[in-house]
């Protein structure tokens, strides 16, 4: 069911050092555009943060500072290892997911909800690369572009969040907004190649984007065991 649209909302995107900004800023052109909304972008602080790429954003709310959000939306990148123990940051996801309508994860933005406890037992998706990391913090891998399973909304890599972002938009006021948003986003993808998954890639394309990230992919397992391995001792 839609949420009235007398019924304003607030959602909120975090950003981070070393993010991909695409996570986020591909959704903040459908969110940011619901109607009766509003949007804040979310860090520690208000100093400008650098995207894997050397983009700066800024964030207008802190972490401290922030409303309790409809929508949470919560990007990935390689920055993304570095807070999987940040207490700050896996608290604020906590405590937002408490009351929140819908968090919503793009990439491996995932694995964020995960190390906040989010997924146990939820159908989840992210990054092709890290899909073998889901089951580390309970939740259960799905190839799907983007996966609802109750008030967690899932998108997997990078360009996927602007389907899920459309996707929510409909979830909050309905499909006629989303597809104004599509149109008005000209979002009507035909890639010039067939190799945005790994089921179309070529097996060379796909052996060579593999090895690329393989020291973040070998990094972001170990954390996950170390996570799976804490939490069977509590």
């Amino acid at each position: 069911m839609t949420i009235p649209s007398d019924v304003h909302l607030t959602i909120g995107g975090i950003i981070f050092p070393k993010m991909d900004q695409c996570d986020f800023t591909g959704p903040f052109e459908a969110l940011a555009r619901v109607p009766n909304s509003t949007f804040v972008t979310l860090w520690k602080d208000r100093l400008p943060v650098r995207d894997m790429a050397g983009m700066q954003l800024l964030a207008d709310t802190t972490f401290d500072e922030a409303p309790q959000l409809d929508v949470l939306l919560v990007p990935g990148g390689y920055g993304q290892e570095a807070l999987m123990a940040d207490e700050e940051v896996l608290g604020f996801i906590r405590r937002q997911a408490a009351s929140a309508r819908y968090v919503y994860s793009v990439c491996t933005g995932a694995l964020l909800c995960g190390a906040a406890g989010l997924l146990h037992g939820k159908r989840a998706t992210t990054h092709w690369t890290a899909m073998d990391v889901l089951p580390y913090f309970g939740a259960i891998p799905s190839d799907d572009r983007v996966v609802i399973d109750g008030k967690y909304v899932s998108a997997g890599g990078v360009t996927s969040g602007i389907d899920g972002s459309l996707i929510m938009a409909s979830l909050l006021r309905g499909e006629t907004v989303a597809q104004e948003l599509q149109l008005y986003m000209n979002y009507d993808p035909q890639p010039p190649f067939n190799a945005g998954s790994p089921k179309t890639a070529p097996a060379s394309i796909l052996d060579a984007v593999t090895q690329r990230a393989a020291p973040i992919t070998t990094q972001r397992l170990a954390t996950a065991k170390a996570y799976q391995q804490k939490s069977e001792r509590r």
